[in-house]
C-alpha cells in the first residue's frame, strides 16, 4: 500500500499530502502578523513571533521533504490588503522557500482578500470554493466548497481553528489544538450546489479539518456546550467525525469529547 492521501506530521499542526506528482507539506490559517491585529482588535501587546513561525514551517518542511506547501487559507491574519508586519512576514517567508526552490498554494480563506494584489506572481491562488488537486479537495472552509472540491476522495479545511479543553482527575485543565476527521456527509451540499448539485460526483469522501498553525489564532471549542462552528456547513457535514490530538492521541467522536 502507498502512503495515506492526508498523513498527519507526528507532534504539530500539519501534516504531508500526496498530490500525485507532487507531495506537499499543508498548514492550515498562518495568520501572518496576527500579533499587530491583536493590538488593534483586543489592545493586546504582544512581541512579534513571526520569525518563529517562519523556522516551524521551514523545520518541517525540511522534516517532511515535500516539493511544496499548500496553506489552507488565512496566509495573512489583517483581512484587508496585507500592509506592514503582516505583507514583511510573508515577503520573508517566500524568500525563503523561494532559496529552497519550493513553490506555495493558497486555498483563499476570509482573510486573504488583498493577498493576489500584494504577491500576484509568487503565490498560487484557489479560489475561494475550492479546488481539486489529484484525490485531495482543497478549501479553506469559510465558504460552501464547489462541485470540483466536493468530488475529491479527500477534502482539507482549515477556517475552524479547532481545539479541546482537557481537565485532569484533580481538576486541572489544559487546552489542546486538534484534528477532526470523519466521512463527509452529502445531502447539507445539494441544496448549496443549486443546479451544480445534478453534476455531482461523489466519492465518499473524508472530511478533514486542519488545527491551526498559528497558535495565537484561538479556535472553536469542540467539547464546549453551546459553541458554534464557523464554516457553514458544520457540524452538520461531519455528523460522526472523531477528534485527534496533534501528538496522534485518538480523543474519540469529536462531539462527545
Amino acid at each position: 500500500m502507498g502512503e495515506p492521501a492526508v498523513e498527519p506530521v507526528p507532534g504539530a499542526p500539519a501534516a504531508t499530502l500526496d498530490l500525485g506528482d507532487e507531495r506537499a507539506l499543508a498548514v492550515a490559517d498562518y495568520h501572518a502578523g496576527i500579533e499587530v491585529g491583536l493590538r488593534y482588535e483586543r489592545g493586546v501587546e504582544l512581541d512579534s513571533n513571526a520569525e518563529k513561525r517562519r523556522r516551524r514551517l521551514l523545520s518541517l518542511l525540511d522534516r517532511t521533504g515535500a516539493d511544496r506547501v499548500v496553506v489552507l487559507g488565512d496566509l495573512v491574519h489583517r483581512i484587508a490588503e496585507p500592509d506592514d508586519a503582516d505583507a514583511e512576514e510573508v515577503r520573508e517567508l517566500l524568500a525563503a522557500l523561494d532559496a529552497r526552490s519550493v513553490p506555495l498554494t493558497l486555498a483563499t480563506g476570509n482573510h486573504d482578500g488583498g493577498v493576489a494584489d500584494v504577491f500576484p506572481d509568487r503565490i498560487e491562488l484557489l479560489p475561494s470554493e475550492g479546488a481539486r488537486v489529484g484525490s485531495i479537495g482543497l478549501v479553506h472552509g469559510h465558504t460552501w466548497p464547489n462541485a470540483e472540491a466536493l468530488s475529491a476522495s479527500t477534502l482539507c479545511m482549515g477556517h475552524e481553528h479547532p481545539s479541546v479543553r482537557l481537565t485532569d482527575e484533580v481538576g486541572g485543565s489544559r487546552v489542546e489544538r486538534a484534528w477532526l476527521r470523519g466521512p463527509l456527509r452529502r445531502e447539507p451540499f445539494l441544496d448549496a450546489l443549486g443546479d451544480d448539485a445534478d453534476e455531482l460526483a461523489w466519492n465518499d469522501p473524508e472530511l478533514v479539518v486542519f488545527p491551526a498553525f498559528n497558535d495565537r489564532s484561538g479556535g472553536t471549542w469542540i467539547n464546549v456546550e453551546g459553541e458554534s462552528f464557523l464554516a457553514p456547513f458544520l457540524p452538520e457535514a461531519l455528523a460522526s467525525g472523531e477528534a485527534y490530538l496533534t501528538d496522534g492521541t485518538r480523543l474519540g467522536p469529536y462531539r462527545e469529547v
